[in-house]
């Protein structure tokens, strides 16, 4: 999930609350963040 922070964009894990990156200064990267962390996730998965 992302959460605007006064220092920027955070991208958190939704189940512990974990920092996965950040600060972003725009929500778009934060986005592409979220998209590669999801990408490696289901990677992992199989």
């Amino acid at each position: 999930m992302i959460v605007k922070r006064k220092e920027g964009y955070f991208v958190l894990s939704e189940k512990t609350g974990r920092n996965l990156g950040g600060p972003y200064h725009t929500k778009e990267e934060a986005k592409k963040r979220l998209k590669q962390v999801e990408f490696f996730k289901h990677l992992r998965e199989k």
